[in-house]
């Protein structure tokens, strides 16, 4: 298959396009580069499968030729980013969503929606099922983000029901692991930069708020089983392990060993009390679940910020505050 992907150069974009390539397709990476970076994708150069172009999705999508299957990555995806680019988050989830669709249309091309367990807001019902509608607070500083994945996915089962579409949507919780930003403001990559550093760990309110952790492999893995699965509805992935913020500061921690301490702030607007998937239906739908427990992803993690270290990549992370 020939394969667009956009948001190539992020986290999940960059690993995302390795594993469609591992399977045997072709590859058009595009991406606008505000949060994503050509280091993601360097170890491609040379590869003759895979394709870069450097196109902001919000505008009009041109590609020639034939396209079987188009996934959806492109926006800023960490609370840092959103709340620094608000304007281009809101135009991504809209006008970057109804450009992929209508080229999906226009190629007869399967297209996967990357969604969020931000749709859910700060949840009322816990764990989080697909059927639940969310608690989000829509003029939040938040807001940006979860409001224009909440669209995406209203404006991708239009298409897919006015239009016929071929679409799939996965909802991702938390993610983490090689080629996050040392810099993106995420808890987990705040932590492991933060004690390389010996800085204090910054923990927001009291710490009693939980999240799930999936590492990116296992998480790809169930995208990758989505899309060439039959189900039509959104589907959560994630990893149902929780911990809560404090336990995974405790847990960094004792992995790095920098003797740094706990600095606590207050919690940001809308910040969510508990996020954890319910995945009944993947597993039974895509006979996916995660396979890397928090202990084995933390050290692969730390391991690459320790590389980026040595090449004095590492400066401290943003401390949010609002």
């Amino acid at each position: 298959m020939r394969i667009l992907v956009t948001g190539a150069a992020g986290f999940l974009g960059s690993h995302l396009t390795d594993r469609i390539l591992a399977e045997g397709h072709s590859v058009i990476g595009m991406d606008n580069l505000i949060t994503g970076s050509l280091d993601n994708i360097q170890h491609l150069d040379g590869e003759s499968r895979f394709e870069f172009v450097e196109h902001d999705v919000t505008r009009y999508i041109d590609l020639e030729g034939q396209l079987d299957g188009i996934f959806h990555f492109a926006s800023p995806a960490s609370p840092v980013d959103y709340l620094e680019l608000p304007i281009q988050t809101l135009k991504v989830g809209a006008l970057g969503t109804h450009n992929a669709l209508g080229l999906a249309k226009e190629k007869s091309a399967r297209i996967l929606l990357a969604s969020t367990s931000e749709v859910y807001g700060d949840p009322l019902v816990h764990p989080q099922p697909e059927s639940y509608w969310g608690n989000v607070n829509p003029i939040g500083p938040r807001g940006v983000y979860d409001e224009a994945k909440r669209f995406a996915e209203a404006i991708t089962m239009a298409y897919q029901r006015f239009h016929g579409v071929d679409t799939r949507i996965v909802r991702i919780f938390n993610t983490y692991g090689p080629r996050m930003r040392p810099n993106d403001g995420r808890v987990v990559s705040n932590f492991i930069v933060q004690s390389l550093l010996g800085e204090p760990i910054t923990v927001y309110g009291d710490g009693s708020q939980s999240r799930s952790f999936c590492f990116v492999s296992d998480l790809i893995d169930g995208i990758w089983r989505l899309f060439q699965s039959d189900q039509l509805t959104p589907v959560n992935i994630g990893n149902p392990g929780e911990y809560t913020i404090l336990q995974l500061a405790e847990i960094i921690l004792s992995t790095i060993e920098s003797g740094t301490e706990i600095r606590r702030l207050p919690l940001p607007t809308d910040d969510p009390k508990v996020r954890r998937p319910e995945i009944g239906l993947a597993r039974s739908v895509l006979g996916w679940e995660p396979k890397v427990d928090l202990e084995e992803g933390l050290e692969r993690t730390i391991a690459y910020f320790a590389e980026l270290q040595s090449r004095g990549l590492l400066a401290s992370p943003p401390v949010l505050t609002d």
